[in-house]
């Protein structure tokens, strides 16, 4: 038959047709392609400038753009380097600063690669001269002294001075320190307060008064509260974050304020005001201030350095005029404070020009200059220290050691400018020696030296800030 093949043919693809159709063979069916993996495009890291002090830490975090348009962490399969040897970081990101200055910190993964900028500042946070010796935290919360320490006072468990900046004992979470005389005080970041070194008045708040020195610090009581400090001759003074007013230690010239002349052992309540803000310790004086802007002195007054008009001392905190003020600080036997205009401020002693007046004494703030850019103020034992606005350093008084920074060694009534560097941004006056940081996070100091509380590893007075190695 003729049409035997063609039937055949159909009968033969019949099948294969109908199960074509059941599978969605033919028209209208889905078909399968190859997918691709998004490449990656570009790294981007978190934070693009990240700034730490030397010796802490910062983690840098890496988010990758693909092609798809999509973006993800990073977190597998990634290289981390420095460019240069001031910082170093881990495999996880983790940069630690080593030396002072500016890295390129690089991600990799494969060809393309993502960069952040790691600005790395010297240690120091904090800083506080006092009579012969130095007190200073690191940003990493560690306390380190120098100087003079016949009494303990650097805290370093031995009575043997040192000339290098040394740590005190291995806790890292120091918040503030106050350098007096012969003692020190610090507040540590939960609030407790600590002291060490002298304490023949009591001026350590321990409940005794003895010959025993206080080689390592203490903790003062159980109170957790403490935010501010001020260490003089031989008393205390302490603010509690309430706003409450304490003091403790040596009494003669009623420098503790509680309308006796009998040393306190502990930390002794004053009044009852609880905004208090600021306090000063001078040698036998005392200087504060309220949240309203009110500055109120108290104690010895042999040379005006209350600021009432005369020469009587107060045995109670007494207010100072009627301005407002932003700022104090107390030397050996002046005063210094900035109102909230910046206008410079002092009373007291003037013998070496430390007032930066030319007259003996004055028994009433007397304005400084007619600068209105001040913001902070230090007094040593016959020395000042300013700093205005723009970060300049300034001082002015005795010079005999070096301490006003000017390369002369003479004293002066005229307050100079010590370099051209306008990048301070912290000072501190001790007896015969100053200290002062810069915004990079390094120290300087500067002056008397016979005990080594510059930190430079010699016993030679130096006339000009010199950075610490």
């Amino acid at each position: 038959m003729n049409l035997s093949t063609a039937r055949f043919k159909t009968l033969l693809l019949a099948p294969m047709l109908a199960l074509l159709a059941a599978c969605g063979g033919g028209g209208g069916g889905s078909t399968t392609t190859a997918t691709t993996t998004p490449s990656l495009q570009s790294i981007a890291l978190t934070p693009s400038n990240a700034v730490v002090a030397v010796g802490t830490t910062t983690t840098f975090t890496a988010t990758g753009t693909f092609s798809d348009g999509k973006t993800a962490s990073i977190t597998t399969g990634i290289t981390w380097t420095t460019a240069g040897s001031n910082a170093a970081i881990s495999t996880t990101g983790i940069a630690t600063g080593k030396t002072a200055g500016t890295e390129t910190i690089t991600a990799t993964v494969g060809s393309v690669s993502g960069t952040a900028i790691l600005t790395i500042k010297a240690p120091w946070l904090a800083v506080s001269a006092g009579g012969s010796h130095t007190l200073a935290i690191k940003a990493d919360g560690t306390l380190w002294a120098w100087g003079l320490n016949h009494n303990g006072q650097l805290g370093d468990g031995t009575s043997a001075d040192k000339s290098v900046p040394t740590q005190v004992g291995t806790a890292s979470n120091w918040k503030l320190v106050a350098a007096g005389r012969f003692h020190s005080l610090g507040i540590q970041k939960d609030g407790t307060l600590w002291a060490w070194g002298f304490n023949q008045n009591g001026q350590l708040g321990l409940g005794t008064t003895d010959t025993v020195d206080r080689a390592v610090p203490v903790k003062v009581g159980t109170a957790a509260n403490w935010s501010g400090i001020a260490a003089g001759e031989a008393h205390s003074i302490a603010i509690k974050t309430d706003g409450t007013l304490w003091t403790w230690g040596r009494n003669f010239n009623n420098q503790l304020g509680d309308a006796t002349v009998i040393d306190k052992l502990i930390p002794t309540k004053i009044g009852t005001f609880t905004n208090w803000t600021q306090v000063a310790a001078g040698e036998i004086h005392s200087v504060g201030r309220r949240a309203d802007g009110a500055i109120y002195s108290w104690g010895g007054n042999t040379n005006g350095q209350l600021g009432n008009g005369g020469n009587t001392a107060a045995v109670a905190p007494v207010k100072i005029g009627a301005s407002t003020w932003v700022a104090i600080a107390a030397g050996g036997q002046h005063t210094l404070a900035i109102q909230a205009n910046g206008a410079l401020y002092a009373w007291g002693a003037n013998g070496s020009g430390q007032l930066g007046l030319d007259q003996a004494v004055t028994t009433i703030p007397t304005q400084v200059g007619s600068d209105t850019d001040w913001v902070a103020v230090a007094g040593g034992a016959l020395h000042s220290l300013g700093l205005k606005s723009g970060g300049s350093l300034w001082a002015w008084g005795s010079n005999t050691d070096g301490q006003v920074g000017d390369g002369t060694g003479l004293d002066t009534s005229t307050i100079k400018q010590i370099g051209t560097v306008t990048s301070w941004i912290g000072i501190s006056a001790g007896r015969s020696h100053s200290v002062g940081l810069q915004a990079d996070g390094s120290l300087w100091a500067w002056g008397r030296n016979t005990e080594a509380q510059l930190g430079d590893g010699k016993t030679v007075s130096v006339q000009a800030p010199e950075k610490l190695p």
